[in-house]
């Protein structure tokens, strides 16, 4: 299972947020590029940003996100506003290891379908879950799709993976949203990364035995401590299974 460390940025700053309200944005007086780097330090072969001024169409954060891919010295899954080919492309281009679209992927999935077709195993999609249903918009509105079929609907493409949140376990129950995500999870044939599970490491542990997930998201549990990212990895590592001896 990977773990991929994550940085949320909105005017330049760490922040968290809950539910998806920008309004109420948690900042983190950290540096952001010293906390990238930490992750590499610590051992984690990825990590994640999150743009979420990308998301409102603006582009404060470019010049520190280009930045990030440029001296972390890991892969950087880049996410947030990646709402048409120019965009996509330009990450690319910019040296991101993979890009994560959400809304295109529920509005525009030709786009999408281009995209995975021109750069295989780069794109990523966000699955975000709420009562049976996947959201858009930064969390904001209902699309008319359930989450399995949507999965289902990408079957053919050739994604690096989905990435799911349980929006509704993201602020209460990690147990239900971790089976929830473990159903989802094997209902495709594509990696699935779990989001918005994580606040301890018995956490990281429970969704590594769980099954189905190929990696974990981890932000506000690293920046708040309840999380040392050194035991995560460590917890993640596949265990090695004794091989009997032939006599």
């Amino acid at each position: 299972m990977i773990i991929y460390p994550t940085i949320e940025l909105k005017d330049g700053k760490c922040v968290s947020l809950t539910r998806g309200r920008l309004e109420e944005a948690a900042v983190w007086h950290v540096d952001p590029l010293s906390v990238a780097k930490s992750f590499a330090e610590a051992g984690a072969s990825w990590m994640q940003v999150t743009d979420f001024n990308a998301i409102e169409g603006g582009s404060e954060n470019v010049e520190l996100v280009e930045e990030i891919i440029r001296t972390v010295g890991i892969p950087v899954q880049v996410a947030g506003g990646m709402r048409s080919v120019e965009s996509a492309v330009r990450w690319i281009d910019k040296g991101a290891g993979r890009i994560v679209i959400g809304t295109a992927a529920v509005k525009q999935p030709a786009l999408v379908q281009q995209l995975a077709r021109a750069f295989p195993d780069q794109i990523i999609v966000a699955v975000d879950c709420w009562r049976g249903r996947v959201l858009t918009d930064g969390w904001r509105e209902e699309s008319m799709f359930a989450p399995i079929p949507f999965l289902r609907s990408y079957s053919d493409a050739p994604l690096a993976g989905f990435l799911v949140t349980d929006v509704d376990a993201d602020v209460e129950d990690i147990e239900v949203g971790a089976s929830e995500i473990s159903v989802l999870a094997a209902s495709t044939r594509h990696p699935v990364i779990a989001s918005g599970l994580v606040r301890t490491l018995d956490d990281v542990s429970m969704l590594k035995y769980a099954g189905h997930c190929d990696g974990v998201i981890i932000g506000r549990a690293l920046f708040n401590k309840t999380v040392d990212l050194r035991k995560a990895l460590e917890i993640a590592v596949p265990e090695v299974e004794e091989i009997a001896s032939f006599v």
